[in-house]
Formats: structure tokens, sequence, C-alpha cells
């Protein structure tokens, strides 16, 4: 049993050295190991306050993010409708000019054939003329000489032929 139960000499150097250990670790480690354990609990807290703060902020981007989409989406609705208005316009206008220019285009065209059918009346007034003229000839056989009369025998012809052309 000697073997088993340790001696009073040797007990008492391992309560010494125990001692004297324990006092060394109080001295010399204790603090700087309860510091170490300090700064680390503070570092863990100030990593959780930080991981929170980001939380947050990512949480406040998120929704000024969804915000300024919403405001993108009203904006570009706001740009599609002046669009089309002015599309809308510049088509109104065209046509609006379009039509001006195919009533002055109208004007024109009937002007000109007003101008040609007069034209054509006087030619053919004077065409009328010369045949009447003509015809009076062969028809008294001889060329009169004074204008005068040959507008008058003309009008008279005239007015017979149109009276014919009626009671037809």
């Amino acid at each position: 049993m000697d073997l088993v139960l340790p001696g009073i000499g040797l007990t008492f150097w391992m309560v010494v050295v125990f001692g004297l250990l324990l006092f060394l670790l109080k001295k010399f480690a204790w603090k700087p190991i309860l510091s170490a354990l300090k700064d680390r609990e503070n570092s863990i807290e100030e990593a959780l306050k930080s991981a929170e703060e980001a939380k947050t902020q990512l949480t406040k981007l998120k929704s000024d993010n969804e915000a300024l989409y919403k405001q993108a989406r009203e904006d570009r609705d706001v740009m599609m409708n002046e669009a089309k208005l002015m599309k809308d316009n510049i088509i109104n206008e065209a046509k609006k000019s379009a039509e001006a220019e195919g009533k002055k285009m109208i004007v024109k065209a009937t002007e000109e054939i007003e101008k040609q059918k007069a034209n054509a009346i006087a030619e053919l007034k004077g065409q009328v003329a010369e045949m009447s003229v003509s015809i009076a000839e062969k028809l008294i056989g001889n060329q009169l000489s004074d204008n005068q009369q040959q507008k008058e025998i003309i009008n008279n012809q005239i007015n017979i032929l149109k009276n014919q052309q009626v009671n037809a």
C-alpha cells in the first residue's frame, strides 16, 4: 500500500510547487488571459452589432431600391404616354398638312381646268365665227367687207343655232 499512497514529504512539496505555480500564474498569466478573453468577448459583441447594422442597412437599401424601381417605372410610363401623344400629334399634323396640300392641288387643278375650258371655248368661238363667215360667203356669194356686218350675221346665225338646239 505504500506504493499507492504518497508520502508526507512528497505531498508537502506538491502543495508548495502547486501554490508557487498558482502564485506565478496569478501574478503573470491570469490577468493577460482574462484580458484576452474580455477582448475576445468585446470583439464578438462588436461583430454582432456590426452584423445587425449591416442587416438594417441592407433592409433600408432594399426598400430604397424598390422605391427607385417604382419611380423608374412611373417615369417610364409618363415618358411612354408623352411619346404616344407626340406621335399622335405628329400624325394629325401630317394628315392636316396633306389635306391642305390636297385641297390646294384640287383648287389649282380646277383653276387650270377652267382656264383650259375658257381657252377651248374662245378657240371654238373663233372657229365657229370663221366657219360662219365661210358659210355666209358661200351663201351670199360675195365676201362681206364690213366687220360690223359680219358680226351681225354671225350673231344671228348663232342665235338660230341655239334656238334649234333648245327646240331639239
